[in-house]
Formats: C-alpha cells, sequence, structure tokens
C-alpha cells in the first residue's frame, strides 16, 4: 500500500510555474531542511515551484525526524529490513512525483529532483526506474545504492551532477567517483564537483555549481 508523503510548498516567485524541484532530505531530518534553499535558488529560478516531502516513516535514530530506510550502523536494523523499507520508500517517492506532475501541470521534463545524503541515494534508485526522465538530478553527500543493478535496471537517463565535500565524515567522498563512475557506465552523462574542506553538507559553492545545472537543464 503506498504512503502519501507530506511535503512542504514554496510557489514559483513569478507567479507562473514552469518547472517544479524536489528536495529529498537526509537521514533523519525532514523536507523542511532543505525548503529553505528554495529563498536563493528562487531569485535565480522565478519560475520554478519548489517541493520537500517528508519521508515516510518516523526515524528510528531521530524520533523528531524521518527516514528512507533505516541504517543499520545507526540504528541496529537488519539488511532485510533495509531491503524492505527501500522497496517501499522507492514505490511512495515514485508514486509522489507522479501526484506532483498531475497537480502542479507539469511534464517530466520540467521537474528536477535534489537530494541530500539519503535523499540523493532514493533519487539515484528511483529516477532512472521511471519511465520518462526528469530534467536532472542533483545530489549532494550521497551514494549510488546497488550499482551492480544499475545497468540492467535504467530505463531512463536524466543528467546528473554530483556534489560532495571531502572532508565528510558521514558518507565518504569516495562515494562520488564510485556513483559516477557506475552512472557513466550506464549512460548517464555526469558532472562532479567537490566542495573542499566541506563536510557532510551543502557549501555554498555546491549550491552554485547545483544553480548553474539546474539553469541548463530546466526549460526557460
Amino acid at each position: 500500500m503506498t504512503r502519501q508523503l507530506k511535503a512542504g510548498r514554496r510557489a514559483a516567485r513569478s507567479g507562473t510555474t514552469k518547472s517544479v524541484i524536489v528536495f529529498l532530505h537526509g537521514y533523519g531530518a525532514d523536507g523542511a531542511d532543505l525548503l529553505g534553499l528554495a529563498d536563493p535558488l528562487s531569485q535565480h529560478l522565478p519560475d520554478t515551484v519548489f517541493l520537500a516531502p517528508d519521508a515516510p516513516e518516523r526515524c528510528a535514530g531521530n524520533p523528531f525526524g524521518y527516514q528512507w530506510f533505516p541504517i543499520p550502523w545507526m540504528d541496529g536494523s537488519d539488511e532485510a529490513a533495509v531491503a524492505t523499507s527501500l522497496q517501499a520508500s522507492a514505490s511512495d517517492l515514485d508514486a509522489y512525483l507522479d501526484s506532483v506532475l498531475e497537480a502542479e501541470g507539469i511534464s517530466s521534463a520540467q521537474l528536477a529532483v535534489i537530494g541530500f545524503s539519503q535523499g540523493t541515494m532514493m533519487a539515484l534508485h528511483v529516477l532512472p526506474r521511471r519511465a520518462e526522465p526528469v530534467a536532472g538530478i542533483v545530489g549532494f553527500s550521497g551514494r549510488l545504492l546497488a550499482p551492480e543493478r544499475l545497468a540492467a535496471e535504467t530505463v531512463s537517463r536524466p543528467p546528473v551532477l554530483l556534489v560532495h565535500g571531502d572532508a565528510d565524515e558521514v558518507v565518504p567522498p569516495a562515494s562520488m567517483p564510485e556513483a559516477a563512475q557506475a552512472l557513466k557506465a550506464a549512460g548517464f552523462g555526469v558532472l562532479t564537483r567537490v566542495s573542499e574542506g566541506i563536510g557532510h553538507g551543502i557549501a555554498p559553492d555546491g549550491l552554485s555549481a547545483a544553480l548553474g545545472f539546474l539553469r541548463e537543464v530546466l526549460p526557460e
């Protein structure tokens, strides 16, 4: 049974919707954690609506936040629970994105997704398996789940920008080139950026790179 995701929303600054950006938050956070990024981005993307759903599960490691799936080394869960949760959340996110297209009256080519950490993992897992490619994926501080399955299960290939701090203490910086290599091998166009001296977070240079990428891939 699909669980409906609750999302915060920022309307297009211009009052006209030409594109939508969906933020996918990290483990233990919520949609509001990333929705504030709409403020600087909307100054340059005035025709864009910003949405930030909460993940469908309460976080085992932080009861005040949410998770897309449990993380064994943080919450003591087992691999079977992770697999079950990931499959359910992937279906929930897929259905949510369908609902966004319908509610906002846009096509997949007018939709971009920005993930952070576990949200990046969800974006890179779900979006290549959707029938229609979105305009682009921005992945901060994440990694690619099950890279060995990607090529065989890929249906669509949206362009991807991966950004990672070289001082990330949560998700190893090596996760970015590993993901990029697997994505490129599966036929994706991939850009990468290293934020020097940055830990597990989004730095101004990374956000600037994301903005440049989004302005290239989203319709004017």
